[in-house]
């Protein structure tokens, strides 16, 4: 929430400034790239909010696993864009984009999605299959 709350003091407020001083297709950019931290920074507070529905017991684990409660899709950020950007900006673009990937994680792992192989268990695997 302290995220969000710094995005949209920035983007409506602070940056105001900042945003002024860019070149016009830059200026553009910039307004699409606070769009994109909002649509990230949503998707994650939705999510968090049926996590905390289903530790209320307001919903189920399964319900939860639902393609409608499920992390929404990050809108994508061209590497090259986050350059002209101000440095501020720059920061809240790729904290957004870090939470959201974290958080992907998380909802990838809850649905019994793929995982990383522990290296031990590999180990441990040859190791048997070896013998």
């Amino acid at each position: 929430m302290l995220l969000a709350d710094e995005a949209r003091s920035y983007f409506d407020e602070g940056g105001r400034i900042e945003r002024e001083s860019l070149a016009p297709m830059t200026r553009v950019a910039f307004s699409c790239e606070s769009l994109k931290v909002t649509t990230r920074l949503m998707h994650v507070i939705a999510w968090l909010l049926t996590q905390r529905a289903v530790h209320a017991g307001e919903l189920s684990p399964q319900q939860a696993l639902e393609p409608s409660r499920r992390l929404g899709e990050a809108p994508v950020t061209e590497a090259g864009l986050l350059d002209v950007l101000p440095h501020q900006a720059r920061a809240l673009v790729a904290s957004s984009i870090e939470l959201h990937r974290r958080v992907a994680r998380l909802d990838e792992a809850q649905a019994g999605g793929p995982r990383a192989a522990s290296p031990a268990r590999s180990m441990l695997d040859r190791l048997a299959t070896a013998f």
